[in-house]
């Protein structure tokens, strides 16, 4: 009897190389979180208004913390973009910086391991320079990792995941050395926390 295969010589094992780490990236906002995991990358969009009550506004930052968690599941590194200054007067500053430390606050209480990463980081990482727009950052992300993103709230949270990725070792991309030292600028977590996941 013939047959398509050879029965009697078992199939060759898989190559067993170093697992990706899970790595997920934050760009936390009111108006359009993005986040970037292994699985890919999306935002959650939502709308508030000046005059929404307490309630309102506590269930808008409800329902974003949950739809955030949801999509971030188990990581092993959050690097989350870091507060923006606040000193410019605004209805939302308290709002933002709530919502900033409801999802942070929920990330470590998972016991996850978060880097925080400023701004001007995450722009020098993707751009070469920390003065970067955000335009700017979106062009960079599309080209280097021939993402298609369609917000540059999207190619914040990818950038920040590559990172984290490129401070464990495993870049997605090979980046020039002025870019690469914005990694210098983050607020990492200890190392053994992430590796011994």
């Amino acid at each position: 009897m013939t047959t398509l295969f050879d029965l009697t010589t078992p199939a060759a094992p898989a190559a067993a190389g170093p697992r990706l780490a899970r790595v997920c990236g934050l760009d936390i906002s009111l108006t359009g979180t993005g986040i970037s995991t292994l699985a890919g990358t999306t935002r959650v969009p939502t709308k508030g208004h000046r005059r929404d009550s307490l309630l309102e506004r506590h269930t808008r930052m409800k329902h974003i913390t949950t739809r955030v968690l949801e999509e971030v599941g188990a990581v092993d590194l959050a690097c989350v973009e870091g507060p923006v200054s606040y000193t410019t007067p605004g209805g939302s500053t308290w709002d933002r910086g709530g919502l900033w430390w409801r999802i942070v606050g929920s990330l470590l209480e998972r016991e996850i391991p978060v880097a925080i990463i400023p701004p001007t980081s995450r722009a020098k990482y993707a751009t070469g320079s920390g003065a970067s727009r955000k335009t700017a950052v979106l062009e960079a992300a599309r080209h280097r990792y021939g993402a298609i993103l369609e917000t540059d709230d999207e190619a914040d949270a990818l950038v920040l995941r590559a990172m984290g990725l490129h401070w464990l070792g495993q870049p997605l991309a090979e980046v020039p050395d002025g870019h690469r030292a914005a990694l210098a600028g983050c607020a990492w977590p200890e190392r053994e926390a992430v590796t011994a996941r």
